[in-house]
């Protein structure tokens, strides 16, 4: 019987290790989730290329607001060509490491096990690609109430600016209790 126990503690152990040893440097693993178990967070982004290429001229969305599908489309060449009215056309090295990070972390990826990522992911029609954000069902319901003029001011600018209101978006916390509007104060739904 003792022999079975230290036995079953073994096998634990190494079925720990392998799972978390899976996920290479650029992927979440399933441990580094455990951290971002609310339901109003996701994994931030760990990224260094994401964050010099993309992060620098707009808020990092975390690959975990998005399924994989919508990354695909996103960093497409042509898409990129025309980046919501820019270009952000990457060299190919760049964009497919970039495409890998950003599907392995995606909303719909075996690795993602936050809640607010499956709820995103679950929510979008599987014929539905969204490029943003802000054209998914989830966040359309979860911003719905927000007058036009608190969005519209200088100081937010755009419905895909969160961190504006989201004090801790950075960290991929989108709570309640951290929204924060300019010129108005908390938010409380």
């Amino acid at each position: 019987m003792k022999k079975m126990k230290i036995f079953t503690i073994l096998a634990l152990v190494g079925v720990a290790f392998a799972t978390f040893s899976m996920a290479d440097s650029d992927e979440y693993s399933k441990k580094s989730y455990k951290k971002y178990g609310s339901k109003y967070s996701v994994a931030p982004v760990n990224n260094k290329l994401y964050e010099d290429e993309c992060a620098s001229c707009h808020f990092g969305y975390q690959p975990g607001l998005l399924p994989k599908r919508s990354w695909v489309k996103l960093m497409e060449p042509r898409e990129l060509e025309n980046h919501f009215g820019d270009d952000a056309t990457l060299e190919e090295e760049d964009r497919l490491t970039l495409l890998g990070y950003l599907t392995a972390n995606a909303a719909d990826s075996k690795y993602n096990n936050s809640r607010l990522s499956k709820e995103i992911a679950r929510e979008i029609p599987r014929g539905l690609t969204p490029i943003a954000l802000s054209q998914t069902r989830y966040f359309k319901h979860d911003h719905d109430e927000i007058p036009k003029r608190f969005i519209e001011q200088k100081e937010v600018k755009s419905i895909a600016n969160c961190a504006a209101c989201h004090t801790t978006a950075q960290k991929g916390y989108y709570g309640e209790r951290d929204i924060v509007i300019p010129n108005y104060g908390r938010w409380d739904d």
